[in-house]
């Protein structure tokens, strides 16, 4: 028997209701990804990765892939309270 049981979506209803991690990741010579990902933690449903997610880079440097991914995990986590994804 399964044990999976259903988790309804909760949508956030401000900031706090969401955990991002933003880092990075070196692939080549000077050549950064940002990595990301949030969480909405109302109902633990992860908003990014997704399949299909954009690669966030390269850049030539670490901060500014870390930048990247932090600016993009607000931008999700904006996008999310505004319209929430169920």
């Amino acid at each position: 028997m399964s044990k999976t049981a259903f988790i309804p979506s909760v949508p956030g209803t401000s900031e706090d209701d969401f955990e991002v991690s933003a880092m990075s990741k070196m692939a080549g010579y000077r050549r950064f990804y940002g990595v990301l990902k949030v969480v909405r933690t109302t109902d633990g449903r992860v908003l990014f990765p997704f399949d299909g997610a954009p690669e966030l880079g390269p850049y030539p440097t670490r901060l500014e892939a870390v930048a990247a991914a932090q600016v993009y995990g607000e931008h999700i986590v904006t996008s999310d309270l505004e319209r929430p994804e169920l």
